[in-house]
């Protein structure tokens, strides 16, 4: 599924971005979740994971996901063994959103896959995969913006704002996020 031509199909009056099929899919999704998935018990994560995994989502059996999450398309989601999407999180992922082994998205962080070409006339869609990779962690209300990559062990601290990469190891906090220090002792295997 690839983005519309923003010069030919005119978003910015009306115009769509993705194309039909694509935005059924995704109708389909928000309906199946609002009624199987959204008031379920927090328990219930192999059975969130099960609707995920038919539309498409290559997702962990040992993953949480919790009731209130937002995810915008499941087939552009892959989550390894005991990743976690906790409460409210926001996973708008226009783009391949990837977690990795023990990553954790706290509640209310914001996973944005796309924005728009803001020197194209006709405001061009862009979409950007992001991953969260083996025991990284996105603090609670944070946000990793289109092609960000959150590093093995790094910390992305409550309310941080990132549109680049982390370091191994390294904890950031702030809008935009700095680099603040190593974390002691994480990732020694």
């Amino acid at each position: 599924m690839t983005l519309l031509e923003a010069r030919e199909t005119k978003p910015a009056e009306g115009g769509a971005s993705y194309s039909l099929s694509n935005r059924i899919q995704r109708v389909a999704w928000i309906i199946c979740w609002k009624l199987l998935a959204s008031w379920t018990p927090t328990a219930l994560y192999r059975w969130r994971v099960a609707l995920l995994r038919i539309f498409g989502a290559e997702v962990d059996w040992t993953a949480h996901v919790y009731p209130s999450v937002n995810i915008w398309l499941p087939n552009r989601l892959s989550m390894a063994k005991h990743a976690c999407l906790a409460p409210n999180v926001n996973c708008y992922n226009m783009a391949k959103i990837t977690l990795g082994e023990h990553a954790i998205v706290s509640q209310d962080a914001h996973l944005c896959g796309g924005s728009h070409d803001v020197d194209d006339e006709h405001f061009q869609l862009i979409a950007k995969p992001i991953t969260i990779e083996r025991f990284s962690w996105v603090a609670a209300e944070a946000f990793v913006g289109p092609g960000v990559t959150i590093a093995e062990y790094s910390v992305l601290g409550a309310r941080g704002v990132t549109f680049k990469d982390t370091e191994p190891h390294g904890i950031y906090a702030g809008n935009p996020a700095k680099f603040i220090r190593n974390r002691r002792n994480a990732g020694v295997e």
